[in-house]
């Protein structure tokens, strides 16, 4: 009869346990999904600029977190100005927001081709052609860099190597002042003048091999100053697109220069929709 008792009481015991625990189980939270890792935010310049005028936005986005990596463009042709952005983009690990301003634009649009990494497109006053346009022929009909003779508009320099027919070409200071970095204090526009890079005419004349928008999300930076890359030819590329659009009342072609606010708030944008 001993035994029965103490028996009973262990069963008892271990019954009120039981019962303790799965009282309490709905209380422990369940471990939560690990984090996605923030994408790199890989940053192409344009014609007549290097990295540094994604500066802003560098330290913006770094601030918050997010790798970054600004490459250097080399403005000489197209397709090869594509595949050495490709090259770069394939050696990096997990997901990409690829980025591009002006001739950038062209650059990233042919890159992100067949790379799987590259989860989001973002044009910062740029161009985004379909297969076989070329940048030269996407800034607009109102664009200053067609209504104006390229002798106005250029300094032309021969290269070594240039295929038949090419130049480098160098914007004069007061398109450049006036046209290219109007928004800009004049001291900083002339300073941007003096250090530009060259662009060759084969890279405005190179048929863009893909279209990397029309199987990647895409957003569309438009600054409503953009003499060069003008609002007309950008609104419409990013409809054909179906960009998510933000507008940006003024600005110039260098709005990332004088507002990276504004242009780290898309590229932002962009990166969320690939981490949700």
């Amino acid at each position: 009869m001993f035994r029965t008792a103490r028996r009973t009481r262990r069963v008892a015991a271990l019954v009120a346990a039981a019962a303790l625990l799965s009282a309490l189980a709905p209380a422990i939270p369940a471990a939560a999904e690990p984090a996605r890792p923030k994408p790199t935010i890989v940053l192409v310049h344009g014609a007549w600029a290097d990295t540094s005028s994604w500066d802003g936005e560098v330290t913006a986005l770094r601030q918050r977190g997010y790798p970054v990596r600004a490459v250097a463009n080399p403005l000489q042709n197209l397709t090869t100005d594509a595949e050495s952005v490709a090259d770069f983009l394939k050696s990096i690990d997990g997901p990409v927001v690829l980025v591009g301003h002006s001739y950038g634009g062209s650059v990233i649009t042919d890159a992100a081709e067949g790379i799987p990494e590259v989860k989001a497109l973002v044009y910062v006053d740029a161009a985004a052609p379909d297969v076989g346009e070329t940048n030269g022929s996407l800034s607009g009909t109102d664009s200053v860099l067609n209504e104006r003779p390229a002798d106005e508009l250029f300094d032309k320099v021969a290269y070594p190597g240039a295929p038949p027919g090419a130049v480098n070409l160098y914007l004069k200071e007061d398109i450049f002042s006036r046209h290219f970095g109007d928004d800009l204090p004049t001291d900083i526009a002339h300073r941007l003048w003096a250090t530009q890079r060259a662009a060759s005419t084969a890279a405005f004349d190179t048929p863009s091999r893909y279209a990397a928008w029309k199987t990647i999300p895409s957003w569309y930076f438009i600054s409503t100053g953009d003499q060069i890359i003008t609002p007309t030819s950008e609104r419409a590329m990013a409809a054909r697109a179906k960009s998510t659009v933000t507008e940006f009342d003024g600005g110039s072609h260098l709005t990332l220069i004088s507002h990276p606010d504004a242009v780290t708030a898309v590229i932002l944008a962009a990166a969320d929709s690939v981490a949700s």
